[in-house]
């Protein structure tokens, strides 16, 4: 889909892939074309650090001498598993549907281990964050620091994270 506006055409697609460590990633968009380049400033004005492969995205564009740039991010959709793709090694909370979101900061997050840490705003205890509840949600990496709203649930070792949205979702 594409639309046009005063302020930029709005493109809808597919994250072809993103690099929190490159600082960007690129678009596919679903009416074909050349890709589209996603900036890493775009996406933290969206309120992500992160974004998963294969994510539905719609985004406003600028069209520049090297090609589509996205200046704005309108909606991000979760990636959705394939009977292709393998079930997640690790079995993910059920979320109560009354369950508030709460605010909290990431404490630590290590991609390659596949899980992290965070803080909810005003309590000491750590809440563990598995890397299935982030590509369940269309993260794809967490930021130390980084403000998130979660779903807390408790677990057989202490709290876990549920459900993981950017804070500008709740807010």
């Amino acid at each position: 889909m594409v639309d046009t506006d005063s302020q930029g055409e709005i493109v809808r697609g597919r994250v072809k892939w993103f690099d929190v460590g490159k600082g960007f990633g690129f678009i596919v968009a679903e009416s074909g074309g050349p890709d589209i380049l996603l900036h890493a400033n775009v996406l933290r004005n969206y309120g992500q650090g992160s974004v998963a492969e294969g994510a539905g995205i719609t985004v406003r564009t600028h069209s520049t001498p090297r090609g589509l740039q996205a200046t704005e991010i309108l909606e991000i959709v979760p990636p959705e598993i394939g009977d292709d793709e393998a079930a997640p090694s690790v079995d993910l909370p059920d979320v109560p549907a009354d369950a508030p979101f709460v605010a909290a900061r990431v404490k630590w997050f290590d991609k390659a281990k596949g899980f992290g840490f965070a803080n909810i705003f005003g309590h000491p205890e750590d809440v563990f964050v598995h890397i299935e509840v982030l590509r369940r949600y269309g993260f794809a990496d967490l930021q130390s620091g980084e403000a998130i709203a979660m779903k807390v649930v408790d677990g057989p070792r202490g709290q876990l994270a549920a459900e993981i949205r950017s804070w500008d979702y709740v807010a």
